[in-house]
Formats: C-alpha cells, structure tokens, sequence
C-alpha cells in the first residue's frame, strides 16, 4: 500500500514557474514507477511526465517538453515536477501516481494509486 500527498500548487502568472513535491509512505517507494497527471475542469485526466523507479528513464507528453522536469528522490520518499514557463492552458488539478508494473505508463488506468491532487492556476 502507497499513500501518495501532493503539494507545492497555487497561483502564478503566466511564464512563472512552480515546483510540486509529492510525498509517498512506506519503505517500498523505490520499488514504484511514478506519474503525473493533470485534470482541467471538464477534461479528461491526461498524462503529464513519469519517472521509472530508479530515476534513470523519464516520460513526457508533448504539451509540457522542454518546461516540465520529473525527478525522484528515493531517500526522502517524494517525486518532484518542476514547471517552468506556464501558461494559462497548464491551469489543472495535478495528481501523482504509482506504480509497481512497467507497462504503458501514459495510461490512467495503469497506476494503482493516486494521491487527492492540487490545484495550479496559471493567470494570463
């Protein structure tokens, strides 16, 4: 069992950068490959980067290359996502996920747990 809790959201003009930290529980962490997704109302929750357990592989949607960083750190238990020049349409709840399979990790349905999510607001 993960238990998964996001933090680091709030309010930011656009070309302004945030940083979310997501803190997992358990000793098992860095057995997980981990996922960002984000939800923007009336959206379906897509895919945003992801990271293998290890750290050494990194996956990233097209919409966020080059401005969004995933990183992991498996000593403190807490996956990052680093947003850099953020623009209105980035403006969504952002959820971490978890993993213990490889598989398509692009897929909603691929991870087994989720944390409650928080809320990034890019004003123009």
């Amino acid at each position: 069992q993960v238990q998964l809790v996001e933090s680091g959201g709030g309010l930011v003009q656009a070309g302004g950068s945030l940083r979310l930290s997501c803190a997992a529980s358990g000793r098992t962490f860095s057995r997980y490959n981990m996922g960002w997704f984000r939800q923007a109302p009336g959206k379906e929750r897509e895919f945003v980067a992801a990271i293998s357990s290890s750290g050494g592989s990194t996956f990233y949607a097209d919409s966020v290359k080059g401005r969004f960083t995933i990183s992991r750190d498996n000593a403190k238990n807490t996956v990052y996502l680093q947003m850099n020049s953020l623009n209105p349409e980035d403006t969504a709840v952002y959820y971490c996920a978890a993993t213990i399979y490889g598989g398509n990790r692009f897929k909603v349905d691929q991870y087994e747990y989720w944390g409650q999510g928080t809320q990034v607001t890019v004003s123009s």
